[in-house]
């Protein structure tokens, strides 16, 4: 069976490597263009597109796949990469442009998604994140026919993990990403002998994981301790929760909550530093930090972090600076 593979990000790296060691005829990758990065901000080519130049896959990197759109040259040369690969079908997995009707037709079995919820729970573009600052219990990978809408195709294959109280976005998606993998070599290969059987979405349940914006990082400290804590982890390692104290924006990466009254101290208070971090009152509870970074410093542990940056009883954590 021959795959064109189009992804981005790690995510999706971990899906193309599974299908080229299970021995599928990969002619073709399409990938976001590259970007500037690191403190030189020089482009850099995507995960995806350095598993391609590997392994010596053919990258397509258009802006756009809309011929009426802004770049109707990408997306013209594309559709004509596209015929040239002959594929059977097309995995997408994290690729990060909208697929319009021809790209959805092109390949004989159409286009299969690997997305990282359970749908129709999580439509959308941040699902790992939502699903750890909801609080769900349990996450997974759905296997989806691709079609015209946002992640509302038919279910062809899904899987289920649990969401481990100390989870982050990082160390979930690393199963999930490990999961799709394994998921889409089972999809392809029962797609191989007419094996998958569709099935629509229920009409149910459907939320949405819209992006995660860097100003949602800032922490509130007036809603309840266990909200915070969640958010957190969910946003480790992007954007990061951050607080501010003296000045300085400091990044919150680790927590942990109690149902302990903050009694008269206003949300944001530190009301004890002391050998399990450094408690703050909230809304509801209080919240223990355990892991800090300044500007242009480490991860630190709660004893490290304060002999570099002492806080104390009585002082409070601000919103952190624009």
């Amino acid at each position: 069976m021959r795959v064109v593979f189009a992804g981005t990000p790690d995510f999706a790296r971990a899906a193309a490597e599974r299908l080229h060691a299970a021995g599928f005829v990969i002619p073709l990758v399409l990938t976001q263009p590259d970007r500037p990065a690191g403190r030189g901000m020089k482009l850099q080519p995507s995960p995806v597109k350095q598993f391609a130049q590997a392994h010596g896959i053919a990258v397509a990197q258009p802006r756009s796949l809309r011929l009426d759109g802004k770049y109707p040259e990408d997306a013209a040369a594309a559709r004509d990469a596209l015929a040239q690969a002959a594929a059977d079908v097309m995995v997408v997995a994290a690729y990060g442009l909208i697929l319009p009707q021809w790209v959805l037709d092109a390949p004989r079995l159409g286009c299969l998604n690997i997305h990282a919820s359970l749908l129709p729970r999580w439509r959308g573009a941040a699902p790992i994140h939502r699903a750890i600052e909801a609080g769900d219990p349990e996450t997974g990978v759905t296997i989806m026919q691709m079609d015209a809408g946002l992640d509302t195709g038919d279910m062809l294959l899904e899987a289920r993990v649990a969401i481990a109280p100390t989870d982050t976005t990082g160390t979930l998606h690393d199963r999930l990403a490990e999961l799709g993998g394994r998921l889409i070599v089972e999809a392809l290969e029962l797609a191989a002998c007419g094996g998958l059987a569709p099935r629509a979405q229920p009409a149910e349940g459907v939320t949405y994981a819209h992006k995660i914006e860097k100003a949602e990082a800032a922490i509130d400290w007036t809603q309840p301790a266990r909200v915070i804590e969640r958010r957190i982890r969910a946003f480790d390692p992007f954007p990061g929760a951050t607080a501010a104290s003296r000045g300085e924006t400091l990044k919150v990466w680790r927590a942990t909550a109690s149902i302990q009254e903050r009694g008269d101290a206003a949300p944001g208070a530190i009301v004890a530093v002391d050998g399990r971090g450094i408690v703050v009152a909230c809304g509801e509870g209080r919240l223990t930090l355990t892991e800090l970074q300044r500007a242009g410093g480490k991860r630190l542990g709660a004893g490290d972090f304060l002999r570099g940056f002492p806080l104390e009883a009585g002082q409070r954590l601000e919103a952190p600076l624009r």
